[in-house]
């Protein structure tokens, strides 16, 4: 009996230790669905344009997955942004180089960037090429600001907690 015992406490462990490691897992699944409802970005073509229609997050955001000169990325919509925003070490992934130096307003005060320019961009459908963009030092993350010098070429809707891109 004493051998049963001590040969089925290892298994308990492993047991609570792998539903422990499915509940993070699901959890953390749960979470980047919330921040990102538009992983799988759906979009269609009808007569030559092009639709995409995005989800609102949690937190009343346009997140959504794309592509940056064949790369996967995470872009956030931001209309307040005059060009597309991309963290310093992201961009040097990404293999962006730095142009021009300048300065630019943010919601935390001015800050140095870099301007650069992004050969394809890719939203669902949606392919832009030569879009203007600044490189960011000062920019945690791994998240793309997608400002007007990429949005001004869609015509946007929003509805409700929708948002429509056509192109």
């Amino acid at each position: 009996m004493a051998r049963t015992t001590s040969f089925g406490k290892p298994f308990m462990f492993i047991a609570w230790g792998l539903a422990i490691v499915m509940l993070v897992w699901f959890f953390e699944d749960q979470l980047q669905q919330q921040f990102n409802p538009n992983s799988q970005v759906q979009s269609h073509v009808d007569n030559g344009q092009v639709t995409v229609v995005l989800e609102q997050n949690r937190m009343g955001h346009y997140v959504a997955q794309g592509d940056v000169n064949g790369q996967p990325v995470t872009f956030l919509l931001d209309t307040g942004a005059t060009l597309v925003a991309v963290p310093e070490n992201l961009a040097k992934k990404l293999g962006l180089r730095k142009g021009r130096q300048g300065m630019s307003q943010t919601a935390n005060g001015r800050v140095i960037t870099y301007r650069t320019e992004i050969d394809r961009l890719g939203l669902g459908e949606i392919q832009l090429t030569n879009v203007a963009a600044s490189i960011t030092p000062g920019m945690d993350g791994d998240v793309i600001l997608l400002g007007m010098s990429a949005l001004k070429e869609f015509e946007l809707t929003q509805k409700g907690d929708t948002l429509t891109l056509r192109y």
